[in-house]
C-alpha cells in the first residue's frame, strides 16, 4: 500500500510590503464584523495594517492611529479603495491620554460606536542591558505598556462601560524565557499579558472581553527586520521552529479577528500563542545574538 502524502500547507495571502492584500479568501463569514468598528493603534504599518485590512474585509470600519499623520493617511487611503470600507486615519501618542481621548471623541462623532480595540503601538530592538540607557527603557515601556493601559482605559471610560467591546492586545513571546537583548520589550510585553488578564477579571462584568495575541518571528514587518529575523532565515535558523518558518501578517490578523468576533465569545483573559511553536524550541544564544547586534551596530554607522 502506497505511504500518504503529506498534506501541503497552504498559508494565507500576504504582501511583504506596507500594502493591501491583491487576493483574499475569507476563512469567516465575510460580515463576521458587520458595521462594527474597530480603533487600531499602530495602523498604519506592520500587523496592524494588516489587521485593518483583514477586518475591513470582514465587514468592519477602522480607525488607524499613531503619530506619523502622513503615513496614516496614505495607509487609509489604499485600505478604503482596496476593501470598500471607511478607515479614519487620527494622529495620537499613546503615551499622552489626551491626544487618545481627542481621537477617540472623533471616532465617536464621525462613525458612531467603536466594538474592538486593538493595541497594536509598540517599540522594539536588539540591544544588551548594559548598552540600554535609562531612556530607552523608560520610551518602551511607556509606548508599550503604558500606551496599552492608556488607550485601553480611555476607550473604555468613553464607550466600553456602557456598550460592552473586545479589546486584543498585541504582546510577544520575548519575556516567556528571557530572551537576550530584549529586556526592554520583554518587560513590557509581560506587564502587558498580566494587564490582560487583570482587565479581562474588572471589565467583564460590563460586557467587555480582553484577550492578547503573542506573535513569533512574522516577515515583512519593521520588526522582523530590527530583530534580525532576515539573516536568521538566511541562515537556516527558522528550522528549529517546529513548523519550520516565519508566520505572515494575514495570519496574525486571522488570529486578532477570532479573539475580536463572536467566534470566541466565551474567551477572555486569554493570551493566544501564535508563533509556529518557535518560544518552544529556538535557541536563547546570547554569544550568537550579541554578534548580531554588534553587527548591526557597525552597519548603521
Amino acid at each position: 500500500m502506497a505511504e500518504p502524502q503529506r498534506k501541503e500547507e497552504v498559508l494565507p495571502e500576504d504582501v511583504g510590503t506596507d500594502d493591501c492584500l491583491t487576493s483574499y479568501t475569507h476563512i469567516y463569514s465575510p460580515d463576521l464584523l458587520k458595521d462594527q468598528v474597530a480603533f487600531i493603534t499602530g495602523g498604519g504599518s506592520g500587523i496592524g495594517l494588516r489587521i485593518a485590512d483583514v477586518f475591513m474585509r470582514h465587514g468592519c470600519d477602522t480607525v488607524i492611529a499613531s503619530r506619523n499623520f502622513d503615513k496614516l493617511k496614505e495607509a487609509a487611503e489604499k485600505l478604503s479603495a482596496a476593501t470598500g470600507r471607511r478607515c479614519l486615519p487620527l494622529c495620537i501618542d499613546v503615551r499622552q491620554p489626551e491626544s487618545i481621548a481627542a481621537a477617540v471623541d472623533e471616532t465617536l462623532k464621525e462613525l458612531g460606536r467603536i466594538d474592538v480595540l486593538i493595541n497594536n503601538a509598540a517599540g522594539n530592538f536588539l540591544c544588551p542591558a548594559t548598552a540600554l540607557s535609562f531612556n530607552a527603557f523608560k520610551t518602551v515601556m511607556e509606548i508599550d505598556t503604558m500606551g496599552t493601559f492608556n488607550t485601553s482605559k480611555v476607550v473604555y471610560e468613553k464607550w466600553f462601560k456602557d456598550h460592552g467591546g473586545n479589546i486584543v492586545n498585541i504582546s510577544a513571546t520575548l519575556g516567556y524565557k528571557g530572551q537576550a537583548l530584549q529586556v526592554h520589550a520583554g518587560s513590557a510585553k509581560a506587564a502587558n499579558d498580566a494587564m490582560t488578564r487583570h482587565l479581562a477579571v474588572e471589565w467583564g462584568p460590563s460586557g467587555v472581553r480582553v484577550n492578547a495575541v503573542a506573535p513569533g518571528p512574522i516577515s515583512g514587518t519593521e520588526g522582523y527586520r530590527r530583530l534580525g529575523g532576515p539573516r536568521g532565515e538566511a541562515a537556516g535558523l527558522f528550522q528549529t521552529i517546529p513548523l519550520q518558518r516565519a508566520g505572515n501578517k494575514t495570519e496574525m490578523a486571522h488570529c486578532t479577528l477570532f479573539l475580536a468576533s463572536p467566534a470566541s465569545s466565551y474567551v477572555t483573559g486569554a493570551i493566544l500563542v501564535a508563533d509556529g511553536g518557535s518560544w518552544l524550541t529556538s535557541a536563547n544564544d546570547f554569544s550568537k545574538l550579541l554578534g548580531l547586534w554588534s553587527s548591526e551596530k557597525k552597519r548603521e554607522k
